[in-house]
């Protein structure tokens, strides 16, 4: 029987807060990148082996990227543990969600019945979620370099009505990008999970398997327009201070 559900489902209780399946999924993601942390860091060596290697040519790559669009290393450096954190882990969660037995393997009985495991990227919560961390340190960012005061002031101008307009604006526009940080993640994992839960039961085992290879393809495009849309809000932020230490 196919089972679609909008909303995570809750899979036990511990207190009054309910532990859904996709939360239960996020903890376990936690886990594995914190386990693969901790071991690549106790086998760093001078001559780096297979993994060693991979894992350093990802970083330089992404260093690289964040370079070329903050215009120092070192600046790249400073915002990399946000923008790569939010890449691996949207990565992760998409991908790991596309594992057999996420979604298949079911607790309760009857209709009651629902998956231990699913994507915590097809839980608006998660991408909600996501989504304030990312605005809410850009702006913290923000005010780190420019100081409270100019930060303020883009949101709140009364300097000319004009200005006040567009100050609005841009508070609105602050609004607009949680939500479409949001609903972007969240609708095209959650679609994706339809459509290889439909195909799969129209047309089991070859047929899916283009899809499953489209999923894969689709779920790092989405972590990595995540963790670049989050790059370039604080660029755009940190863009008034720059500017003026070059001008110094």
């Amino acid at each position: 029987m196919l089972n679609i559900s909008l909303r995570a489902e809750d899979i036990f209780h511990v207190g009054g807060f309910a532990v859904t399946n996709a939360i239960l999924m996020a903890f376990l993601i936690l886990v594995i990148l914190a386990v693969f942390a901790v071991a690549l860091r106790r086998r760093l060596a001078m001559v780096p082996g297979m993994a060693q290697n991979a894992t350093e040519m990802v970083f330089e790559g992404a260093l690289g990227l964040m370079e070329s669009v903050l215009g120092s290393r070192r600046t790249a450096e400073k915002y990399f543990p946000l923008v790569f954190t939010i890449f691996i882990f949207v990565l992760a969660s998409n991908w790991l969600g596309l594992v057999p037995g996420v979604g298949s393997v079911m607790v309760g009985q009857g209709a009651n019945a629902v998956p231990l495991l699913r994507s915590p990227s097809s839980d608006v919560n998660f991408t909600l979620a996501i989504a304030l961390i990312a605005v809410t340190m850009v702006n913290i960012f923000a005010v780190s370099v420019v100081g409270l005061r100019h930060r303020a002031s883009v949101f709140f101008n009364f300097k000319s009505p004009i200005g006040f307009f567009v100050g609005i604006l841009e508070l609105i526009s602050e609004f607009a990008r949680i939500i479409s940080f949001t609903f972007r993640l969240f609708g095209n994992v959650f679609a994706g999970e339809v459509l290889l839960a439909i195909m799969a039961l129209l047309v089991p085992y070859l047929v899916p398997l283009p899809f499953m290879a489209l999923e894969v393809f689709t779920g790092f495009i989405q972590a990595f327009i995540f963790g670049m849309l989050t790059l370039i809000f604080v660029a755009l932020a940190i863009t008034p201070h720059e500017g003026e230490e070059a001008g110094h």
